[in-house]
């Protein structure tokens, strides 16, 4: 694994660009969510923490995914492998990378693929923030911010910073990373319009264990995990 290091997180206004024009590379891109974790099986909130292990229902949606992507990709495809350096993406692609014949250890990691950062509302329950602060769930199922964590618009700069910096990878490529800031990289992905609650463009909502399929712009889902986890 060859770790990046992490590039600023810039504030990027609704009216801004967000880098989506990174988004149009020669090669198709397989964005993938990590499999279920015990934070996510007790309703906790993971954030950026750095290992969350899988729970066996992460483990069996990222056998899922491996074998849905073996089908549509064969043995041993041309694929670079990109994933979050957290465990619980890291884990989920060595399950896929098996299932596909290939090696995890040529995978490479950037710290800008990790999921939104919650501050100090990181590893505590739903429900005890909920008790606090009202629902964190938002329309659409985005989370709400945290008042000392990452906002939208961080995000979409530092997606954007790593499509921009990656524009050059050849052929197809498989990125596993998180429920949010997947969302967000794959609205810019996609030029998905600014979301005007959230201030970036943001994808659909997909279950845990689920692969978009990104070519020239425009998504398609080859595989829908499993999974019930928000956000």
């Amino acid at each position: 694994m060859i770790p990046s290091p992490r590039r600023a997180e810039t504030e990027v206004g609704p009216t801004e660009s967000t880098g989506s024009s990174a988004g149009r590379r020669h090669g198709r891109d397989f964005v993938a969510r990590h499999g279920e974790t015990v934070f996510n099986a007790a309703g906790r909130l993971q954030g950026d923490a750095p290992h969350t292990p899988l729970t066996r229902a992460g483990f069996a949606q990222a056998d899922e995914m491996g074998r849905a992507l073996r089908q549509l990709l064969g043995a041993r495809p041309a694929l670079t492998l990109w994933a979050s350096p957290t465990g619980r993406a890291l884990q989920t692609l060595a399950i896929i990378a098996e299932h596909l014949a290939l090696d995890w250890h040529g995978a490479r990691t950037d710290p800008r693929l990790v999921e939104i950062g919650m501050g100090s509302w990181g590893g505590r329950s739903y429900a005890d923030i909920a008790a606090e602060s009202g629902s964190i769930l938002l329309p659409g199922g985005a989370l709400k911010c945290a008042p000392d964590g990452e906002t939208y618009p961080q995000i979409a700069a530092r997606v954007g910073g790593w499509l921009a910096d990656t524009a050059d990878d050849p052929g197809d490529r498989l990125v596993i990373m998180h429920g949010i800031s997947s969302r967000v990289m794959l609205g810019v992905m996609t030029d998905a319009p600014v979301n005007p609650l959230l201030g970036a463009p943001i994808a659909e909502s997909l279950p845990q264990g689920s692969v978009t399929l990104v070519e020239n712009g425009r998504a398609s889902i080859p595989h829908r995990g499993t999974g019930i986890a928000p956000a």
